[in-house]
């Protein structure tokens, strides 16, 4: 998803940003957001559910051979919906959304990034098969910059992901977020390095 070549684009990429500016700048790159466990097993057992009725009015099977059946249909559409272009292809996008939100909230309050110095964190989440971005500004930052200027980045970005190219998304996306910081949260002249350059994958 991200070579050791690109990880290391993009750490030097958030030190360059961060140069120019008190606030932090995360990157997390997850795969998937969610296992979306439960709604391939609910869709099993509900196919499962319905297939006897056929068999019960057309045709003149007994009970033990119907419930056998009942059980291969659960099974096979249980294994055949573990395969995860299927299994994500029957997930409702508003369910993706709401749990790569989740997901990227988790990682802003995980790593940290509400505890930085002047509340400065920027945290650049994305899920790769949901293909979703989110961008997580701190209150110290959020609301200076305006809620357009972080959404024109996320939009970038995941058109990025969507075309193969999601190192240079981020690329772009730290150094957008890396200006928007420097104007909003210029160095001051106790600065730390806070949290660490590197992009975590998951």
């Amino acid at each position: 998803m991200i070579s050791e070549h690109d990880q290391q684009r993009i750490s030097n990429a958030i030190h360059e940003a961060e140069k120019s500016t008190a606030g932090e700048i995360f990157v997390v790159v997850a795969r998937q957001a969610s296992a979306y466990r439960a709604i391939p097993a609910l869709v099993a057992l509900f196919m499962a559910l319905v297939s006897p009725w056929p068999l019960i009015w057309f045709t003149d099977l007994g009970p033990t051979r119907i419930f056998t059946i009942q059980l291969a249909v659960a099974a096979a559409l249980n294994g055949l919906l573990a395969w995860p272009p299927l299994h994500l292809a029957l997930i409702p996008n508003s369910i993706k959304r709401a749990r790569a939100h989740e997901a990227a909230l988790r990682e802003f309050v995980s790593h940290g990034l509400s505890r930085t110095q002047g509340r400065t964190g920027v945290l650049i989440y994305v899920a790769a098969a949901e293909h979703y971005a989110e961008i997580i500004a701190d209150i110290g930052i959020a609301d200076r910059a305006g809620p357009a200027l972080w959404q024109e980045i996320i939009d970038a970005l995941t058109a990025a992901i969507r075309q193969g190219k999601p190192c240079e998304g981020l690329l772009q996306a730290v150094q957008r977020a890396g200006a928007i910081l420097a104007e909003h949260a210029p160095p001051q002249a106790q600065d730390a390095n806070e949290l660490p350059n590197k992009v975590v994958l998951l």
